[in-house]
């Protein structure tokens, strides 16, 4: 399939051009599959880390550290951070600066999971605008020539949107661009992306540039989302979940060629075995590798003709002998199904939001925040 459009402007931000966004997803967006995505867009494009803990990343616990390591290869170098206090925050950003750990920072308030939200981070944070601004001023400051984005939703619930005022204060703080997902807290990744949310914020803040995120499972998506918000760039997540060539499809539909890729099953179970693989060295066990693989399998098996005992002997190997192996036992001649190309990843919408006891009385109250209420570990 073929889908010709112009060649659109690349998204400048800093000193990075990526025409398409890597969504940071815990346990997803290691440098294995960050190495994979990249390799299939050929090198073009913005790959964000996993969720980073300030307070983890200042204490330098080990895990932290392994997941802010990049391979020499990964150009520009791409941290998210999620952080409550302002000074936490602004210490991990000056580390990241002093020790050069990366060449662009993003910061979470997007993050709708309770253990998150519960202490008034990820998406809850925004509502408490003193706080956001606080949180900004501080990690641009100590950023210096580093740009910092914010990745963000419409706000908690229907009853509390916050995205326009965040996206006012980023302006005025100093933020280079601002993605949003088109859900709410409450919405989880249920229900449909609220896209005219983009255009307003677009509207809202012309002075940078406005990502749009959610709901892009195709290269059509993302151009047609660019097409109805005026967005001037998009941030996949669930949409390469067992699929980072769609990355090369993004690619090109940004550049205007529009060549898309339908893998055969032979060159996907080639790409499962390549991704375990790094998984292994990254981990350095190949054991753990495969296991840590597991949770991808259904992704990249998503509408081809794979009986259930098969699906559950794949997802409980442990060796690469042993994955290779099973997947040779694959009808390989399978073409890409019909049907693939749509949602993946959780889809469940999750009404109850977890939030700190009085959060909602007044947005402008941040007495009940501390430096206690950061998060000890990373990625999510």
């Amino acid at each position: 399939m073929t889908t010709l459009a112009p060649a659109l402007p690349l998204l400048r931000i800093g000193p990075v051009q990526p025409p398409v966004v890597l969504a940071p997803m815990a346990g997803i967006t290691n440098a294995p599959f960050r190495t994979l995505c990249r390799e299939f867009s050929g090198n073009k494009g913005l790959f964000v880390s996993e969720m980073i803990t300030t307070r983890a990343l200042v204490e330098r616990n080990e895990k932290t550290m392994q997941l802010i390591h990049f391979d020499a290869s990964e150009t520009p170098r791409s941290i998210q951070l999620y952080g409550v206090d302002p000074v936490t925050v602004g210490r991990a950003v000056r580390m990241i600066v002093d020790e050069d750990l990366a060449d662009h920072i993003d910061l979470n308030f997007g993050c709708p999971v309770p253990k998150v939200t519960r202490k008034g981070g990820g998406s809850a944070l925004p509502f408490k605008r003193p706080l956001l601004r606080a949180i900004l001023r501080e990690a641009v400051a100590e950023a210096g020539d580093l740009p910092v984005t914010i990745k963000m939703r419409k706000g908690i619930d229907d009853d509390h949107i916050t995205y326009l005022d965040a996206g006012r204060i980023a302006v005025e703080e100093g933020v280079t661009a601002v993605a949003l997902h088109g859900r709410t807290t409450a919405q989880h990744y249920g229900g449909t992306a609220d896209w005219d949310a983009i255009a307003r914020l677009k509207e809202h803040v012309p002075e940078i540039p406005v990502l749009g995120n959610g709901d892009i499972w195709s290269a059509d998506d993302a151009l047609r989302m660019m097409r109805e918000t005026g967005c001037d760039g998009v941030v996949v997540g669930r949409g390469c979940l067992g699929r980072p060539w769609l990355f090369g499809d993004l690619v090109s539909a940004f550049e205007g060629t529009g060549t898309r890729q339908a893998p055969a099953l032979r060159q996907v179970a080639d790409v499962m075995l390549r991704h375990a693989t790094l998984l292994g060295e990254w981990i350095g066990d190949e054991s753990r590798g495969v296991i840590d693989f597991r949770k991808h399998v259904a992704w990249y098996l998503k509408g081809f003709a794979v009986g259930s005992d098969m699906r559950r002997k794949l997802a409980v190997t442990s060796s690469l002998e042993e994955l290779g192996g099973q997947l040779q036992e694959l009808d390989l001649d399978q073409p890409w199904p019909d049907g693939a190309d749509g949602p993946r990843g959780r889809t469940s919408g999750n009404n109850r939001v977890v939030l700190p006891d009085g959060w909602l009385k007044d947005p402008y109250d941040c007495a009940g925040v501390s430096a206690d209420a950061e998060l000890d570990t990373s990625g999510g």
